[in-house]
């Protein structure tokens, strides 16, 4: 194994099980010493008893690298804060973020209740959002200080989010604000030396298994390879984008684009827009159909 991470200090969230647990083990294998992040709750979000990041950090101090635990609810501002203070305090520095944690209550939108939308917005985007936001704040005041780092985010957007998934109204409306937060994220924070990817992994884990037949689907650590060279220096110059990983195939998935136009040069009137924007719509690329339908 490649020592690609070495000295190098990592955060994974949501990194007891699944897919995050790859990522803390792959990027642990390459020399990063880890924050193992994890709240410990079950698929829809309910308090569990199980401790899943001791285990993780335990096989990391097997293989002979470095990581503690993290517990923090990822949504919570002030605990996020915490959690990236824990990463230099235990390791004099952070230089990755890898923001995975979330879960799902999948449901027809006529049946979501405004409950399963705010714990799942909650949990996917803003649990993006606050960690990302104090990350990036350590890393400017870093910057200023003279001490610029190579710096690099890895957020977990999903298919749902890039075409839509039936059933999954919320958890796509989440991931396609993961998908645009990472772009914005990528211009602002570029003058510090801090690159924003996104990936929308595919994986056999628990919140796949049950919803539909994931047989055929990659394994969790397929998903790992692509984080931990987006982590590594050599990445410095891929920001912006959004990367599918599936099993051996990678996907750059290009998102919403200008397509075809017409500019009439004044206000339009209700009855030119139909035939208008028919002639556009039939000079512009379909749409991916929506996973599901």
């Amino acid at each position: 194994m490649s020592r690609l991470l070495e000295g190098r200090v990592a955060i994974v969230t949501g990194a007891g099980r699944g897919i995050g647990r790859a990522h803390a083990l792959e990027l642990a294998r390459h020399g990063a010493k880890v924050v193992v992040n994890d709240y410990g709750v079950t698929l829809a979000g309910e308090d569990s008893q199980d401790t899943p990041a001791h285990d993780v950090v335990a096989e990391i101090g097997d293989m002979g690298g470095e990581a503690v635990v993290n517990g923090a609810d990822v949504a919570d501002f002030e605990a996020a804060e915490a959690m990236v203070q824990l990463a230099v305090e235990a390791f004099g520095g952070l230089d990755i973020l890898v923001n995975n944690a979330g879960f799902v209550r999948d449901r027809m939108l006529v049946n979501t209740s405004e409950e399963e939308w705010d714990s799942v917005i909650r949990v996917h985007l803003k649990g993006h959002f606050a960690p990302l936001r104090h990350a990036g704040a350590y890393w400017r005041a870093e910057a200023k200080a003279g001490r610029q780092r190579a710096a690099r985010v890895i957020n977990t957007s999903s298919g749902a989010g890039l075409q839509g998934s039936v059933g999954q109204a919320t958890y796509s409306a989440a991931k396609a604000g993961i998908a645009g937060l990472t772009l914005v994220a990528a211009q602002e924070m570029g003058r510090y030396g801090v690159t924003v990817n996104a990936i929308a992994p595919v994986a056999r884990t628990r919140m796949t298994e049950g919803a539909f037949d994931t047989s055929g689907m990659a394994l969790p650590e397929d998903n790992s390879p692509i984080v931990a060279w987006l982590a590594s220096e050599e990445a410095g110059d891929i920001t912006g984008r959004v990367i599918e990983i599936d099993g051996s195939q990678l996907t750059v998935e290009s998102g919403w684009r200008h397509a075809a136009s017409n500019d009439r040069g004044q206000r339009w009137a209700a009855d030119e827009v139909g035939p208008a924007l028919r002639d556009l719509l039939d000079r512009s690329p379909a749409p991916e159909p929506v996973y599901g339908a």
